[in-house]
């Protein structure tokens, strides 16, 4: 079995109201499967199902090749938005509490707390109550307590919020090794440059419909424009470009240079090649600057959303 999760045709009313329209989803074993969608799409809902918070209307879960159920609590370990510490008991008790509710026995609790603590180096708080903790520092305590019970699903919601850079590098290397030791991942986020870095796969939803999934690689292919940004040299710059607009479909670019240069996207046709476009461009001048764009995670984003 490849997939650990497979959603299928899953509904969702409230009242009158439909969170979910009939979404299925599929989640590889050992991957990290970014979930987007704007607010209000319905992304919570699907999260809630897979948790076992609220059950669908229609469809089905599967979790490693069994219908979901109460059993598989223990499987799954879930890293809210809305952060849930009590915020007057102190970080080791409330630690070792969690743990137990997942199944831990309180040495197996302290002694893998010991280690995580140790690895994120917040041994010191173990003594401290959760409202003496920056948000920051909070949050770092939930995410120990999410991975704690080591789960072979882990669902993160926006996981870096409150974080600040070099902390949020630091959570997102442990997710990427958790990932490398089997974990997998579902990574809900509208930080779209964390998800070009750490998601394999990805599904769209927006207003209770999956409107696009699929390895991010091949989403990316998809949606290629089939154009290249262009910085050359020549004498004469602006009849160079005129040369060009009468062959290509030309744009200004806006990229970084140390020289003064034209800098431009040029778009090829179906059956035009990359390759004769370099050749062609050598032959005018001297390139400095020749990369195809690819659309990235927001622009797709965007993209799918206004078509929708």
């Amino acid at each position: 079995m490849n997939n650990l999760l497979e959603v299928n045709n899953v509904s969702k009313y409230f009242g009158a109201f439909k969170a979910l329209n009939d979404v299925s989803i599929t989640i590889p074993k050992g991957s990290i499967f970014g979930l987007l969608g704007p607010n209000g799409a319905g992304k919570t809902t699907l999260i809630r199902v897979i948790n076992q918070i609220t059950m669908p209307d229609q469809g089905t879960v599967i979790l490693d090749g069994e219908p979901l159920s109460q059993k598989h609590i223990m499987d799954i370990g879930y890293l809210p938005e809305e952060r849930g510490l009590y915020k007057s008991m102190k970080v080791g008790e409330q630690a070792i509490y969690l743990a137990q509710l997942k199944g831990l026995s309180k040495a197996e609790a302290k002694k893998r707390l010991k280690y995580w603590f140790d690895r994120l180096e917040i041994g010191d708080w173990w003594n401290k109550k959760i409202q003496e903790l920056s948000k920051g520092m909070a949050q770092k305590i939930q995410f120990v307590v999410t991975v704690l019970h080591e789960p072979k699903l882990l669902i993160f919601d926006e996981p870096f919020s409150g974080f600040d850079p070099i902390n949020a590098n630091l959570i997102k290397d442990e997710i990427l090794r958790l990932r490398e030791n089997g974990a997998t991942v579902i990574f809900s986020t509208h930080r779209m440059e964390s998800v070009e870095e750490l998601c394999d796969d990805i599904a769209l939803i927006h207003k209770s419909n999956k409107i696009l999934d699929g390895k991010l690689v091949d989403v990316k292919r998809q949606y290629k424009i089939n154009t290249y940004q262009v910085g050359i040299r020549a004498n004469n710059q602006s009849e160079l470009e005129k040369q060009l607009s009468e062959k290509f479909k030309v744009s200004k670019a806006n990229f970084k240079t140390l020289e003064d240069e034209l800098k431009l996207n040029i778009k090829l046709q179906e059956g035009e090649n990359p390759n004769d476009l370099l050749s062609y461009l050598t032959s005018k001048g001297s390139i400095s600057h020749f990369v195809e764009l690819i659309p990235s995670v927001n622009d797709i984003f965007i993209q799918a959303v206004k078509s929708n």
